[in-house]
């Protein structure tokens, strides 16, 4: 397991910073970021977009996964490497990620200073999502 911070990485992390300045969240005002490593080295990010309906708010993850589907950059066949992301995923999320992504992607996360100390932190996909649901 990668825990080291490489410059891949380090570029991946600001990435998913800067799409969390593009965010759309007047209600929560809880803006996150996503940057996905596809297979073939692009990188698909995503902004949380947010709704007066709240069900219909999708969270920057899912953005990033959608925006590579449509491109024609992710399947099941086309298995992103890594997320990085300014918040830890919620469930929802995750088990998207699930239905493209190994158990063993990792994730990184790096919050807003003073969180972890500033300091980004690693998880693999099975370790947030341990039960994921498969058909």
């Amino acid at each position: 397991m990668q825990t080291v911070i490489t410059p891949e990485i380090k570029n991946l992390l600001n990435r998913a910073q800067q799409a969390a300045e593009t965010a759309y969240a007047p209600y929560s005002h809880f803006q996150v970021g996503a940057a996905l490593l596809l297979a073939d080295g692009s990188v698909s990010c995503g902004c949380n977009v947010e709704n007066a309906s709240y069900g219909a708010t999708v969270c920057a993850e899912r953005v990033a996964v959608f925006a590579a589907v449509a491109a024609g950059k992710l399947s099941p066949a086309q298995s992103p490497q890594m997320l990085t992301v300014t918040a830890l995923p919620c469930a929802l999320c995750l088990q998207v990620l699930a239905e493209f992504a190994k158990p063993d992607m990792p994730i990184w996360i790096v919050g807003k200073q003073g969180v972890n100390g500033g300091q980004p932190q690693h998880f693999l996909l099975k370790d947030l999502l341990p039960h994921a649901f498969k058909l």
